[in-house]
């Protein structure tokens, strides 16, 4: 037996309005200025003289320094605590915060590349 099919399923969309042209060239612009920040940091983060490497031999050449890792480990935790909402369906501003920050890296490397050539 085939169920009777509610004449009104979708009019609760009825508001839901399309995203404007300017809105989803906004959102392209961002997501591509993340993309080049992500970009140049893999680069500089996974090159042989990288900043990883550097941060390894620094941290790991002596006792003292290898006690800055609890530390690491914590202000990793703190900064995601503070950037996390406590409920899923929440949102909060300082979530946002990661992105700007990517995106600001992103016209960093975009600008580096546009006057030298390369990352």
């Amino acid at each position: 037996m085939m169920a009777k099919q509610d004449p009104n399923k979708y009019l609760k969309n009825k508001d839901i309005k399309p995203e404007s042209k300017t809105s989803v060239l906004a959102a392209t612009i961002r997501m591509g200025l993340m993309l080049v920040g992500i970009i140049g940091l893999a680069l500089e983060l996974f090159r042989e003289d990288g900043w990883l490497s550097t941060l390894m031999s620094k941290l790991f050449e002596s006792t003292t320094s290898m006690l800055m890792i609890p530390v690491i480990i914590l202000a990793l935790w703190l900064l995601n605590k503070w950037i996390s909402s406590p409920n899923k369906s929440e949102v909060k501003k300082s979530g946002d915060l990661p992105m700007y920050v990517m995106m600001v890296i992103g016209v960093f490397y975009l600008f580096k590349l546009y006057t030298t050539g390369s990352f």
